[in-house]
């Protein structure tokens, strides 16, 4: 399936007009901007790594106001790589931005290949188009978030899925171990992905493939089972990547949750949070993750509707971007989000209705999707959740309104071939 050299150089095009823009915003203005809790720990454990010290905190977040929260190492390796592990700063290193700039530019690039194999050269250009433009994968390349290289990174696993599952016997083995490695540094990158794993697993063996399913297995093993032998180490307790799900479960699944954002949009359950710890004294953030855990699935089972009528009210705030995560932000943002899902929603609608069977062309794309849908269920949405998964994939659903008549070159091809 291979992209015509037109295509191909136009897809290059839309991936360096890409690398321009957040080249742009992010050292042109994004600049000198107060970096969030998260973003300074996510540097502190950079620092760290980058000094030979290890994955721990460094002085300037342990003597802080709050105990940091257990994060996966995969992100932070990223920044000590590309810079940002260097001395402490106030705002996110230029080399952090300008890496994570080429990083966009090959998600550009990545989302119109994808987005080929659905429907064609038009729908590529179509694709890479818009992601290229798309605010919200735009703006995220200037933050210190996982999210700004895992973007990129979910594209090229739900390619490689699909390779796997086309694949002959002979090439099949050596796809489906790239997979399970490719799989396992997205999980250390971003602990989410843990929930696409069972998906593409359960796909996989309704396929006939327990063989690819098992070679994918041993890759995703190498690579996360020495952390996860590290972290029980280290924690005395079992802990598959990161010590943070609790508080995020928590923050998710609680009577003063709203269906929508973290506690910095929700000033009383952070006061509840404050109260909780309280209560332990004698443990740390980290420590703290079975607790949190104990205390949402008490409240789950003595409040059942209550929380059906939370996760509905998540379910909605996943689709309209109205949460109080968002106007939290200024009215620039906030407006240019509103505007940039908005116009993109009905698009992808029209494009998921002109793809037709061409759809089940990309289904590493649908369940690395359906997977980010789960995670915001389960522990709530914020547009940091559904920036790197979600959009993209509205983006290529979107790409198919750009179909003529329904067909493109390269599925008449397929249909004469056939």
């Amino acid at each position: 399936m291979a992209v015509a050299s037109s295509t191909q150089r136009l897809l290059v095009v839309a991936a360096l007009v890409g690398l321009a823009l957040r080249l742009a915003f992010g050292l042109g203005y994004w600049v000198d901007k107060t970096m969030t809790r998260d973003e300074r720990e996510y540097l502190s454990l950079a620092r760290s790594l980058a000094s030979g010290r290890g994955f721990v905190y460094d002085e300037e977040v342990k003597t802080g106001p709050v105990d940091p929260f257990g994060r996966a190492p995969g992100y932070p390796a990223f920044l000590a790589l590309v810079g940002g592990g260097g001395a402490v700063t106030t705002a996110v290193p230029t080399s952090v931005k300008v890496a994570q700039a080429f990083v966009g530019a090959i998600g550009v690039f990545l989302i119109g290949r994808i987005a080929y194999r659905l429907a064609g050269d038009r729908a590529a250009i179509a694709a890479a188009s818009m992601a290229a433009v798309y605010p919200p994968l735009v703006w995220v390349a200037a933050y210190a978030y996982s999210e700004a290289v895992f973007w990129a990174l979910g594209l090229a696993l739900a390619l490689l899925f699909d390779r796997v599952l086309e694949a002959d016997a002979r090439r099949g083995w050596r796809l489906a171990l790239a997979l399970g490695l490719l799989m396992g540094v997205a999980v250390l990158v971003r602990a989410a992905t843990l929930v696409f794993v069972p998906l593409a697993f359960a796909w996989l063996l309704w396929k006939r493939r327990p063989m690819l399913l098992a070679i994918c297995g041993i890759g995703l093993l190498l690579v996360l089972g020495p952390w996860t032998v590290r972290n029980y180490a280290h924690h005395g307790r079992f802990v598959l990547v990161a010590s943070d799900g609790g508080v995020t479960f928590w923050t998710g699944n609680h009577p003063l949750a709203t269906g929508e954002g973290d506690m910095a949009a929700n000033p009383p359950l952070k006061i509840a949070s404050q109260e909780l710890r309280a209560r332990y004294p004698e443990l740390n953030e980290e420590q703290m993750e079975p607790v949190y855990y104990r205390e949402a699935f008490a409240w789950i089972r003595s409040h059942p509707i209550d929380w059906i009528a939370l996760e509905l009210r998540k379910l909605f705030y996943l689709i309209v971007p109205v949460g109080p995560s968002y106007t939290l932000h200024s009215r620039l943002y906030y407006g240019v989000t509103v505007v940039s899902v908005g116009v993109l929603l009905p698009i992808a609608a029209i494009g998921v209705w002109r793809l037709g069977p061409r759809r089940g062309r990309t289904p590493g794309l649908w369940l690395l999707a359906l997977s980010a849908v789960a995670i915001c269920l389960i522990f709530f949405p914020q547009e940091r959740f559904r920036i790197p998964v979600i959009d993209p994939a509205l983006i290529v659903c979107a790409s198919g309104a750009w179909l003529l008549g329904g067909r493109t070159k390269w599925t008449d091809e397929r249909s004469k071939a056939a």
